[in-house]
Parts: structure tokens; sequence; C-alpha cells
């Protein structure tokens, strides 16, 4: 069955129809152009009117219902572009080929690579609410961002006064039941090397390491898990086996984006012939340990070491070895501080995402995120006063603030009422150590009251990603029931 006969037949069909969609039609960040034309055809044939803006967001408008004109208007705000990540050995083009999508147990998951259910279910149910027969609802804006997924450019490069609407209703979060009113905001830092490179005698072995099985996920929400790093875990056992053998590095590649745990990493090396009997029975000595240290958040880490078919080419010098392994392993990673104010939620954090040393030339990139703008700052200023005591060149980029909560929201107010008239109890209020643009749309429109809610989504941002069916059907039906009421205020 295909994934969009396979996702036609859920229900709530229109909203699980518009996902279809989604799937069929590549959208990695930065290449969101052929998603939105698709979009624009699509609402020209409903009646729909449609703005692109300078960034290249979306903007997709309808009239109030009859009667309602003079409520208030409401936008509906996600983004186009997703994560594209897939496992090793996975043949998928994110460019060319749709998503494969199979249900099981209630869930709609992508096995091998990331399901881009974040964000696009949260633009499947802003759609499905354009098209809703007999809908009653406000004047509605739909703004769909680009480029989210890698710098926010989309909901940056939103101009003042462009939106009209007084309330907006993200729907980028993942855990149903909840109510969001706050978000981190966050910085990257990245860094940049040349090592130089030297000759490696032809009498050396060359050998590639490979850490793999991790389970990965969003730098933000997935943070406080405790799961392992392949970056960090591949630096500190070249760091290990450097203090004991002379090793060559000659390449080095770990994760992909910087707001993902990198699940993979590998690295190719040059040692000495008679170093490498010794090499699988440390390799396991090795894994044992991480099985050990990641017994309950990541015991499926793999690590391998193959003789590699490479010819034996240029490596970094020994001392620049020692700084670049040095500093990937030291480096800080992970969980800074919890919050204060939110019992359980991470405060700041720092996610090293990506690191690649490919001939001589070393780059690598943290994904900084706070709760408060200060303290994002601090710590890229940190990471980057770190490595610039290792003698790499470090700078900070990309910054964006965070969502400051607002308790006393009219908005939530109502959005609350609705949820415990549908469900017979209220919602959760929470704040996400992840950065929704609600921050950034603050920013050009401080008078928008705003509130994020959506489905139950794991695995973000990794392959296995996936959506509970159920989750959807609630959401959608709460949507719905807001907007009616919304109609009338």
């Amino acid at each position: 069955m295909t994934t969009d006969t396979l996702l036609q037949a859920l229900q709530p069909h229109s909203v699980w129809s518009h996902f279809a969609t989604l799937c069929a039609i590549p959208r990695p960040s930065l290449h969101e152009a052929a998603l939105r034309a698709h979009l624009i055809e699509w609402a020209q044939a409903h009646g729909i009117g449609t703005v692109v803006d300078g960034a290249g967001n979306l903007i997709l408008k309808k009239p109030a219902s009859h009667g309602c004109e003079s409520a208030s208007g409401v936008i509906l705000q996600g983004h186009l572009d997703m994560v594209c990540q897939a496992n090793a050995g996975t043949r998928h083009d994110f460019g060319r080929d749709p998503i494969a999508a199979r249900v099981r147990d209630g869930w709609v998951v992508a096995e091998d690579t990331t399901l881009g259910a974040d964000n696009g279910i949260g633009v499947a149910l802003a759609l499905a609410a354009l098209d809703a027969p007999g809908l009653l609802h406000p004047p509605l804006e739909v703004l769909l961002t680009v480029n989210e997924e890698s710098g926010m450019d989309g909901a940056r490069g939103l101009a003042p006064g462009t939106l009209q609407g007084k309330r907006l209703i993200n729907l980028d979060t993942e855990e149903w039941g909840h109510f969001y009113l706050g978000c981190a905001g966050g910085v990257d830092v990245e860094l940049q090397h040349d090592c130089g490179r030297e000759e490696v005698t032809p009498d050396l072995a060359i050998l590639r390491f490979d850490v793999s099985g991790l389970r990965g996920g969003h730098s933000g929400i997935d943070i406080h898990l405790g799961r392992g790093n392949a970056i960090k875990l591949l630096a500190e056992a070249l760091r290990d086996l450097a203090a004991h053998t002379d090793v060559r590095l000659i390449e080095f590649k770990g994760g992909t984006a910087r707001n993902a745990i990198p699940r993979e990493a590998f690295a190719v090396c040059a040692l000495p012939v008679a170093a490498v009997s010794g090499i699988d029975e440390w390799v396991e000595h090795r894994l044992a340990a991480w099985r050990q240290r990641f017994a309950e958040a990541d015991a499926n880490v793999s690590f391998r070491c193959d003789l590699d078919e490479l010819p034996v080419g240029k490596a970094i010098p020994p001392e620049e070895r020692n700084r670049i392994l040095a500093f990937l392993d030291i480096a800080a990673n992970g969980v800074s501080r919890m919050s204060d104010a939110f019992p359980g939620v991470v405060d700041t954090s720092d996610n090293l995402g990506v690191a690649n040393l490919v001939q001589g030339s070393f780059r690598a990139t943290f994904k900084v995120r706070s709760l408060h703008d200060g303290s994002a700052d601090a710590l890229a200023d940190k990471l980057v006063s770190h490595a610039a005591s290792y003698g790499l060149h470090a700078w900070k980029d990309g910054a964006y603030p965070g969502w400051t909560p607002n308790p006393s929201s009219r908005l939530l107010a109502l959005c609350q009422q609705v949820y415990n008239e549908q469900f017979g109890q209220p919602a959760s209020l929470q704040v996400i150590h992840a950065g929704l643009e609600c921050g950034l749309l603050a920013a050009s429109h401080p008078h928008l009251d705003m509130i994020s809610f959506g489905p139950d989504i794991r695995g973000a941002h990794a392959p296995g990603e996936r959506v509970e069916i159920e989750s959807v059907a609630r959401c959608w039906l709460l949507l719905k029931a807001v907007l009616q009421v919304l109609a009338k205020v």
C-alpha cells in the first residue's frame, strides 16, 4: 500500500489528506519552493487569498464566516520545511524522494528516515481549517514559514505589520494535552580551523572507526534524556587510542544538523601495523563501557573498526589531532541548568551537532538554547572562549529570542475553557526547551496574543519519527472548537 493510500484512509480525512501531500513533495530546509507552489495552486482553486513575502513565507487568507466579520483575526502558524535525517545505508534522496510512511500500533511512522510530522502535521491542521465545510471561524490567516529548522529565516524575515490578526495559534509543539505559553531562545556557535596536512608513510594501516546505533533526537526536547552523542563518543575513544599509539587522523565526520543529537560518526585513521592486532579487543572494551554507561538511554550503541581500502593519503599533524580531539571530547554538551520556575524543564543547554574534518579543514557547530536570552548568550560566549583556548576560531551566529510566558493571556484562557469542555479536564501549561518561532513573531508583531499546541510526536529530528493518530484527531477537534469560540469574540 502506498503512503498516499495509507494516509488517505485515516481520520480525520482532511488532515491526513493534506499530510499525504506534504509527504509526497520533498521539503528540506531551503528547498520549500515546490511545496509552496503547490499550496498556492491549491489555495487559489479554493478561493483562498495568497501572499508570498520577501522572505519566502506563504500567507493564506480567508475572510470570516458570515456574521463573524467583527471578530479579531486569528493566525494559524507552522513551517514548511522538515529535518532530513536517515539511517546509515538508507538510500533516500530528501531532495527527490517522497517520505515512506507506515501505520504501526496507532502511530504513523517513517522507519528509516524522519517523517516530517514536525511540522507537517501542524501545517496539515491549518490547511484543513481553511477548507473545513461549515466551520464557523473568524478572519483567518495561515502563516507558513520557510527554513525554520536551519535558521528560522522565514520568521526572522517577516516584516512588521505583515500579519493582520491579533491572536496566533502555533501548531508546532509535540505533546498532546499541553498548552505551551513560552519557549527557549537560541544561538549557534560555529568553529573553523585549518589544521594543515602532511604525508602519511605507506607502511601504516588505514582503519575506519564507526560509532552508530544511537537514538539521537531533538537537541532541545530530548537533550535531558542522557542519550549518547556520537561525535563526543568517537572523539573520546580516539583520544584514548592516541594516548597509547601513533594515530594519524585523516578524516572525521559526525552529525548532520545542529538541532539533532548526532547518532553516527566515523573517522579514518592511519596506525602502525603492529598496533592493528590489538584494535578489536580495544574496540570491544570501549563498547562494553559505553553500553554500561548508556544502558537505559542508548543501549544499542555500536562501535566498530574496519580496515579501509582507501589509498594512504594525508593526515593532520599530531599536535592538531590532539587539539581537535581534546576540544571535541571536553567541550560542554547537554544540560547546563534546569529551570527554577518550571520544574522538570531544561533552562539552558547546548548540543554539539556537527563536526567535520575533511582535507585538513575542521568545522563544528553547536546549538545553544535557553529560556533566558542572556543565559544562552553567556553559554555561547563560554564555548567561543573554550575554543579559543585550543587555538580554534569560533563565533556566534543566528541568535533568536525566546518567547516569554504570559499566564494572563486571554487566548490561553479561552483555549483552556474549550479544552475543559471538550475533554473534561484542563490542559497542562508548559514552556518548551525548543525554539518555536513565537519569539521572533512577537518581536515583529508585539501585539500578538499567542499559544501553541499539537499532537503527540515522538523522535522528531531522527529516523523513526512518529505521530499518534488518535492525538491528531483530538487536536483537530480542539482546533475547530477553538476557532468557533474565537469567531464570536
